[in-house]
């Protein structure tokens, strides 16, 4: 699996979908997807709390599981990897690898302090988790997490992103970038497989494609699109007595089809 996650990222450009459970992870795997990554937002909300409120062993208790069920690469949304927990974060590098990752990334933004980190200590934390990555073969990425907080320095955010590709992570990431001339300045100057955040107001994968971006994920979006269908039948359910949902459901033999993904051994 890891040398199949790796390969993708050589040539092209390649969509890897962010599900949030087994079910979410089987179907995305089973329409096509080559490759998928969990989203701490969406992870966090089948849980019923809001990002960032994810422990340790329970994310790689969510990554056994998606690693174990879905039958394509998975890359893990692993927040700032847990520096606090015991072994900081090469113990979480660690634990990710033996779950089953494909991948994971690493971020410097800090919910505690609601500030980005010192690009000293940053750089600090992606060489540590780079070791681990390389000696298990998982991709890393390094995210600059400027742009989801206000600091829309485009040139710090590079400089942060070509620190963080010489610790050692082969895939750079700021999260928050909608300008495409922006991200093709980030293709440029980094010199590394770039991954984009896909936005609603930012652009399409094929302009994505056109700039030389390598991945494009979808972080929490699908699953807040899922809880939205989920509200709006709901209220029409209660407000109506319709059962509006019912247009947009899958049949239950379909569902079945897909949640059968990957075949087992002697299926087509």
């Amino acid at each position: 699996m890891r040398d199949r996650f790796r390969a993708l990222h050589e040539a092209g450009l390649f969509v890897m979908p962010n599900p949030w459970d087994i079910g979410s992870a089987k179907v995305l795997a089973a329409i096509g997807f080559q490759a998928l990554a969990t989203t701490s937002s969406g992870h966090a909300g089948t849980l019923g709390r809001p990002d960032q409120q994810v422990t340790r062993d329970e994310l790689i208790a969510h990554v056994e599981e998606l690693a174990a069920a879905a039958g394509v690469p998975i890359s893990v949304d692993a927040e700032r990897c847990f520096p606090g927990d015991a072994g900081g974060v090469t113990r979480t590098a660690q634990l990710l690898a033996d779950a089953g990752a494909a991948g994971f990334s690493i971020e410097d933004y800090d919910p505690a302090t609601r500030t980005i980190d010192p690009l000293e200590k940053a750089v600090e934390a992606v060489a540590a988790v780079a070791a681990v990555a390389a000696q298990h073969g998982l991709v890393l990425t390094a995210r600059a997490e400027n742009h989801l907080y206000g600091h829309n320095d485009l040139d710090n955010t590079i400089e942060r992103l070509i620190a963080y590709r010489e610790a050692g992570a082969e895939v750079v990431y700021a999260p928050g970038l909608r300008d495409l001339d922006q991200i093709a300045e980030v293709v440029k100057r980094a010199e590394a497989a770039v991954n984009v955040l896909l936005l609603a107001d930012g652009p399409s994968v094929p302009e994505l494609a056109e700039v030389g971006v390598r991945r494009v994920s979808t972080g929490g979006s699908l699953f807040r699109a899922a809880m939205g269908a989920l509200v709006r039948g709901g209220r029409v359910l209660l407000d109506e007595g319709r059962q509006a949902y019912f247009d947009d459901a899958i049949p239950t033999a379909a569902m079945t089809q897909l949640f059968s993904f990957p075949p087992r051994a002697g299926e087509d």
